[in-house]
């Protein structure tokens, strides 16, 4: 399939481009989250005396980690995909091809990259004596799935918005910055005020985190119907994203 292997050369792209003339490669897609997460377990379990709220809860650090990957791919995708068509404007002037390739190769490279470090921190915390459960990895690579979903969908739109309206990059980081502290990347949703709970379940990437804690930590788990509800909304975001795309792709060369 001619789409396929376009996506594919693009994703590969991404990937070279990315760690090239970098000493440390690829490694460094491990280096950096880590040395956040050292960051930020320090500071909320030495300064602040972060817990996580129930007497057999699991210690902080796991505990972040298995929702700052998840968050890191999910912002990443989105950021780098929002330029992605302004960003190869010349060779979609002098080339014709599906603009969504791009956008979606932006998106599953970021995705690629931080599975393999979400992948690896799992089993390093199972290495280290966390009681991470294994066999909840299907099911968390399922929900992985889901959210790139979620993203693509999203990222369609913010590629397809950057294009006439130039300030959605330089906003999109402080707007990320305010989404990853509105959801329970950092803290649990028990830890709120019961009122402002069920805010927090308008929030579509509030079921991700929550999701892999409770298959691989065995936090309390939530209703299947919240379940299901994520998915159908991933979907419905991304057939939506797609076609708002495709509407707008024909008026992206006046404004290249």
């Amino acid at each position: 399939m001619p789409a396929l292997r376009l996506a594919l050369h693009f994703i590969h792209r991404d990937l070279r481009n990315r760690y090239l003339g970098s000493f440390s490669g690829g490694l460094w897609a491990l280096v950096q989250p880590l040395a956040q997460l050292a960051v930020y377990g320090f500071v909320f379990v030495y300064v602040f005396k972060a817990k996580v709220p129930g007497s057999d809860a699991p210690g902080y650090v796991p505990f972040l980690a298995l929702a700052l990957w998840p968050w890191t791919a999910f912002a990443e995708s989105l950021t780098r995909a929002t330029t992605a068509i302004q960003d190869n404007a010349a060779l979609i002037g002098k080339v014709a091809l599906p603009r969504e390739v791009l956008v979606f190769a932006a998106v599953a490279a970021s995705f690629i990259v931080q599975g393999a470090g979400f992948l690896a921190i799992i089993v390093a915390l199972y290495a280290f004596g966390v009681p991470v459960d294994l066999a909840g990895l299907p099911l968390a690579a399922l929900a992985y799935m889901q959210l790139f979903a979620l993203a693509l969908g999203l990222a369609f739109v913010f590629a397809a918005v950057q294009v006439f309206v130039r300030d959605l990059s330089a906003a999109l980081p402080q707007l990320l910055m305010i989404w990853m502290f509105a959801s329970p990347v950092f803290y649990a949703r028990e830890s709120l005020p019961e009122g402002y709970r069920g805010w927090m379940g308008l929030n579509p990437f509030t079921h991700y985190p929550e999701f892999f804690r409770s298959v691989l930590l065995h936090t309390p788990p939530r209703p299947l119907a919240s379940d299901a509800l994520a998915c159908a909304g991933a979907l419905i975001v991304l057939v939506a994203g797609w076609a708002i795309f495709r509407r707008l792709d024909a008026h992206f060369e006046d404004f290249l």
